[in-house]
C-alpha cells in the first residue's frame, strides 16, 4: 500500500465475530487487490474460511495438523505449540519485511500472546518496527495492555447470548 500509512486492528472480547471481522477485511482487501497474509494461531487448517479465501488469493500459512485446546495441552504440547507458532510469525515478519504483504492477519494472536505460546517480545517488536505501509489485525480475548497501546483502531465484541451455553455445538460454515 504505496504513499499509504499502516494502522493495526485488534478485534477483541467475548463475542462471536472477531475472526469473521478480521477475514471480511482480508477479503475486502484482496477485492482492491492489497496482498493479504493470514495465518491463524491455536487452530488447525480445516477451518471453513480457509479454502475461499485462497481462491480469492490470500495467501493461508497453514496452522497445526489437529488443534488441542490449550488446557488439555501436556508441557511438551505447549512447548511444540510455541515453537510452532514462534516460526509462522518469523515466517509473517520475514513475508512483511520483504514487502511481499499489505495485509497481515493474526488471528488468535492475542490468545497465544496471553498464553505464552508465541515469541511476545518478537510480536511487540514487530508492531512497533513494521513497515510504513503494512496493515496488521490482531484477534483473540483479554488483549493485554501492551497489545491495546499499539492499537489503532480496538473492536470489542460482546456476547450477549451464544447457543454454546444451551448446548449447541459449533456448526461446520456457521461457527467452523
Amino acid at each position: 500500500m504505496e504513499n499509504q500509512q499502516g494502522l493495526v486492528h485488534l478485534y477483541c472480547g467475548d463475542g462471536k465475530g472477531k475472526t469473521t471481522a478480521a477475514i471480511g477485511l482480508g477479503v475486502r482487501a484482496a477485492g482492491r487487490g492489497l496482498r493479504v497474509l493470514l495465518f491463524q494461531f491455536l487452530k488447525d487448517s480445516g477451518t471453513g474460511e480457509l479454502i475461499p479465501l485462497q481462491k480469492l488469493g490470500v495467501r493461508v500459512l497453514p496452522g497445526v495438523e489437529k488443534a488441542v485446546f490449550t488446557f488439555r495441552m501436556t508441557d511438551a504440547q505447549k512447548a511444540e505449540s510455541r515453537r510452532f507458532h514462534d516460526h509462522r510469525l518469523r515466517e509473517c515478519i520475514d513475508l512483511c519485511q520483504r514487502g511481499e504483504v499489505d495485509l497481515l492477519i493474526l488471528d488468535e494472536a492475542v490468545g497465544a500472546y496471553n498464553k505464552g505460546l508465541l515469541d511476545r517480545e518478537m510480536l511487540l517488536a514487530f508492531l512497533d518496527n513494521r513497515p510504513q505501509g503494512l496493515e496488521v489485525v490482531l484477534t483473540g480475548r483479554d488483549p493485554a495492555p501492551e497489545l491495546l497501546s499499539r492499537a489503532d483502531y480496538i473492536t470489542e465484541m460482546k456476547k450477549i447470548r451464544h447457543p454454546f451455553e444451551q448446548g449447541i455445538p459449533a456448526r461446520l460454515g456457521i461457527e467452523k
